[in-house]
């Protein structure tokens, strides 16, 4: 090879060089997303998609409580058998989660007027606080537009059976009705933020 040649070689493998460094992109300063981070994207995603009217949501909300009371009410009668059986409750938290995952609709229980037996059926925000209080009274429902979700607080008649457990062993039930609440949020469309009066609670 001549020395004009290689100098042409020469020539070619510099530019070449050149345009790989002026093109080269740097190093990302922006950390891979963690799984954690990806699955609440997704879910951000879901619930966005899933979003209905405030008219919708009350009607999925009422279908759903008549759902899941019937659901139980049948598993404790043909199913619940003896302190080794799983309790209902516990496995209708089972389904509250796949229909999470599926429809972005929440659903949990709350204790009413009698201690609760798990500590995660405790009431935590302010409107379970105020629903559980509001369901004591005999009130049949409890509602709220919140952070972008209809949020529905039902009644669930604590009787025979469910009082034994609920009420405490060997405890003489009292005469005032008991109950369990049923907490059920759909995401709607918009953002509004308002409640039912007490008043207008049916």
């Amino acid at each position: 090879m001549t020395t004009s040649s290689l100098k042409t070689a020469g020539f070619m493998i510099a530019t070449l060089a050149v345009t790989v460094v002026i093109h080269a992109q740097p190093p990302s300063s922006t950390p891979a997303q963690s799984v954690k981070e990806k699955r609440a994207i997704a879910e951000a995603k879901a619930r966005d998609a899933n979003r209905v009217s405030v008219d919708v949501a009350r009607y999925r909300a009422k279908l759903m409580h008549d759902i899941y009371d019937a659901t139980l009410d049948v598993m404790h009668h043909r199913y619940f058998r003896g302190d080794r059986a799983v309790v209902p409750a516990r496995a209708m938290e089972d389904v509250f989660s796949q229909i999470q995952r599926k429809s972005s609709t929440e659903a949990r229980w709350i204790s009413v007027n009698l201690k609760p037996m798990s500590l995660d059926h405790t009431p935590e925000t302010e409107f379970e606080k105020q629903a559980a209080k509001v369901l004591a009274t005999g009130k049949s429902e409890v509602e709220v537009i919140q952070n972008g979700f209809y949020r529905r607080a039902t009644p669930i008649p604590l009787t025979g059976g469910c009082l034994s457990c609920h009420g405490g062993l060997f405890r003489q039930p009292s005469e005032t009705p008991k109950f369990a609440g049923l907490v059920i949020s759909v995401p709607v469309l918009g953002d509004t933020n308002k409640s039912r009066d007490n008043d207008e609670v049916r």
